[in-house]
């Protein structure tokens, strides 16, 4: 009998099991070996789906660490699993790469995403890998749990609910500005440290997953903040068919946000509807608020109460400090 030669392995091959194979840690992925893998949810838990691509020259700077784009592109997928009330408990990942792209970008890339697939809960449980004549594309699909019939939806808010936000808002459409204009911190007066702070932001979204239990027993709609607060907002209102009062003076700033607008006031409009903040709106009746705060705080999650859910055309009114509506031009961040 003629002993048949082991296939040779492909440049596709060799790549997943040198970069992403390490990071395949759950039994279902079996290695990143078949073209599938499996999730069995506890008894009793919904499944949540979740995917969002991220794009060189779009979402990310060409020159940006490779670590951090990895874990920018699951984050912001992480950031709406928070936002709906549920735990991650593993991802798809495609990747599209140009021939530029070489080993060691490829290994910074991987270490990034194991870091964080580690430090989330989340491990990779498969997905493609192909050439691109264009940019660098990342696409994530994330895949979560919480139990049946909890998910914290849009679709929720009653009046007199209060709406409140997670962490700070505008840091990163702020952080964006200074990235393409390095000369705009200088303008604001920013320090080094206020600087850094902005691009970090940008550069590295904090997804709100520590508090993703309680927005799940308190809340009673959410969703997070990327494509900016006036925007995404008004789409929770549309979904529930209320309106939201909400005063712009109560909207959280970082102590470099507020520099940055005390020196030019016009890039509150910035703040509020640039988009890339990855933190959660939410609404929460009246009686539950105290309660959720005191979660989040516990969390170390910084919690604000800016406004209130009224019956009223589905719309969110942003007020200014004395009590009348702002206008914008572009309301909301899209592609489209």
């Amino acid at each position: 009998m003629v002993e048949r030669e082991p296939e040779p392995q492909s440049g596709e091959d060799r790549l997943i099991a040198r970069y992403f194979r390490p990071l395949a840690t759950d039994p279902g992925a079996f290695g990143l070996l078949d073209d599938a893998a499996t999730i069995t949810p506890p008894p009793g838990t919904d499944v949540v789906l979740k995917t969002d691509a991220i794009v060189g020259g779009v979402h990310f700077f060409p020159d940006d660490p490779p670590d951090m784009i990895a874990k920018k592109a699951l984050r912001v997928n992480l950031s709406d699993l928070a936002a709906n009330g549920a735990s991650p408990v593993g991802f798809l990942l495609s990747l599209a790469l140009p021939k530029t792209v070489g080993g060691d970008w490829l290994a910074a890339f991987a270490r990034g995403l194991g870091e964080d697939a580690k430090a989330y809960g989340c491990p990779l449980l498969g997905g493609d890998t192909d050439r691109t004549p264009g940019p660098v594309t990342i696409s994530i699909a994330a895949f979560g749990i919480l139990p049946c019939g909890s998910m914290v939806r849009r679709s929720g808010a009653r009046p007199g609910d209060r709406v409140v936000v997670t962490g700070t808002i505008g840091d990163a459409a702020l952080g964006l500005l200074v990235r393409r204009d390095p000369d705009a911190a200088g303008r604001w007066r920013l320090d080094p440290g206020q600087r850094d702070h902005l691009i970090a932001r940008y550069l590295l979204p904090q997804p709100r997953n520590a508090i993703a239990e309680a927005l799940r027993q308190h809340a009673s709609a959410a969703m997070d903040v990327s494509d900016g607060l006036v925007g995404d907002l008004g789409k929770l209102c549309a979904a529930s068919g209320a309106a939201a009062d909400i005063e712009v003076a109560r909207v959280p700033l970082s102590e470099a946000a507020g520099r940055a607008l005390a020196g030019e006031p016009s890039l509150m409009e910035t703040a509020l509807t640039g988009g890339d903040d990855y933190e959660v709106v939410a609404t929460v009746p009246a009686l539950a608020i105290g309660a959720l705060v005191a979660e989040a705080k516990a969390a170390g999650v910084s919690l604000t109460e800016i406004g209130i859910i009224r019956e009223d055309r589905a719309t969110a009114n942003f007020l200014d400090h004395v009590g009348k509506a702002l206008l914008f031009k572009k309301p909301s961040f899209s592609h489209f």
